[in-house]
């Protein structure tokens, strides 16, 4: 059976399949994973107590299993993404007192500009129960800025303007 007709078996009604998106033409430039990303185990090191962006163990809340200290802030997208969603969780909350909490989740796509993620999920929890809707246009304006000026925060990093814990 075809790739996408396997698909069509699970109810997955449009596939697109890159294989070995980010592998050179050099012999030793071959990067597979699964899903194309570093979702699956977080491979491109984990953290140990204590040692994330924000230096917090946060039981039942979500965080990035990736170390940032030490990595290139230019070609380690976990780095930026980690830093970028951090901040947009932030300036989201900065920005509307009705809003309780934010979580920003950023998934890179191999073989893509970071500017692109696979994933951009911002997850909004209300005070009061009022509807986050009215607010959609907004928060997209946020998230896409924060997307447009990856390149200003690498830059932050190179500067040694980011403080990471």
């Amino acid at each position: 059976a075809t790739t996408a007709a396997i698909a069509a078996d699970c109810g997955i009604g449009e596939l697109a399949l890159t294989v070995n998106a980010a592998d050179g033409e050099a012999d030793d430039q071959i990067f597979l994973t699964v899903t194309g990303t570093s979702a699956e185990a977080g491979d491109d090191g984990e953290v140990g107590r204590g040692n994330r962006i924000n230096g917090l163990i946060t039981p039942c809340r979500p965080s990035s299993l990736e170390a940032i200290a030490g990595k290139n802030p230019v070609s380690h997208v976990g780095k930026l993404y980690n830093l970028a969603a951090t901040e947009i969780a932030s300036d989201v909350v900065a920005a509307f007192p009705e809003v309780a909490s934010a979580e920003m989740f950023l998934v890179s796509a191999i073989g893509h500009p970071i500017d692109e993620p696979q994933l951009a999920r911002l997850a909004i929890t209300m005070r009061d129960d009022q509807p986050v809707e009215r607010l959609r246009p907004r928060l997209e304006e946020i998230v896409a800025a924060h997307l447009a000026g990856l390149d200003a925060l690498q830059d932050r990093f190179l500067a040694g303007t980011v403080e990471v814990c």
